[in-house]
């Protein structure tokens, strides 16, 4: 048995880093002072890294994150920003996603919500979780063509299946009522299936009125609060602080 079988048959069954790693040992004799199961543990650790690289660059790519310099570790953590490291790193775990919990983050414009909510979201793609970014209006509008083309229910069925889905900008222009009643769809679907992190500019006790219908708003709410994690950011805009620098 030569090593160019062993590579050809490992490019078969696509073990990209155990084929890499096998390279390496062959070059190295002192990986001939290693036990056998050592050095095949070894090349199945590599093949498994490998595998966790490629997984989370393709869950990146889906994601579709504005901002990819979000990171948790950017973060300012202040109290006059209303941001605790405590409350953060709870949701750094992911558990909130396994329960199916949402996360609500509120404050005026240029706070940072959208940052820390696409941070929240690459954080839980590097513990193994597909997520998906959309600005709602930008949503509403790939689900209204969905409708035209009559992809309606595929488009729901797919958004319900990510796990973590981030609306940005909820409550910045009126919803027309088919536009609400899709948002609704949106919620509704993805209920005990997923988890959603909403940002918004209005406070929380004033969606209700911003929703409008009262039928729909309930129920909305009802889905959207319920065991959710709440973040109400504050101080000045980080744009204004990063220009003054």
């Amino acid at each position: 048995m030569t090593l160019s079988t062993l590579t050809r048959q490992l490019d078969t069954l696509g073990f990209g880093g155990f084929k890499a790693a096998l390279q390496r040992q062959s070059e190295d004799a002192n990986y001939t002072q290693l036990p056998f199961e050592e050095r095949l543990y070894q090349l199945l650790e590599a093949e498994q890294s490998e595998r966790r690289d490629k997984k989370i660059k393709r869950l990146l790519s889906q994601a579709r994150l504005k901002d990819r310099q979000a990171s948790l570790d950017a973060i300012e953590y202040s109290a006059r920003r209303g941001l605790e490291r405590s409350v953060i790193l709870a949701l750094a775990s992911g558990e909130y996603i396994a329960k199916g919990q949402n996360v609500l983050i509120t404050g005026a414009t240029g706070v940072g919500k959208s940052f820390l909510a696409q941070a929240l979201a690459k954080q839980a793609i590097f513990e193994g979780y597909s997520a998906r970014y959309y600005r709602v209006t930008r949503l509403l509008e790939e689900i209204k063509i969905a409708r035209l083309e009559g992809s309606y229910t595929k488009t729901l069925q797919k958004l319900s299946r990510i796990h973590l889905l981030i609306l940005d900008d909820f409550g910045v222009t009126p919803l027309k009522p088919d536009e609400l009643n899709d948002l609704f769809e949106v919620i509704e679907e993805r209920t005990l299936s997923g988890s959603t992190i909403v940002t918004a500019q209005l406070p929380i006790k004033e969606w209700h009125n911003y929703l409008g219908n009262a039928t729909i708003a309930d129920a909305m709410m009802d889905r959207l609060i319920y065991s959710a994690h709440r973040i109400e950011m504050k101080g000045e805009s980080m744009r204004k602080v990063m220009a003054q620098q």
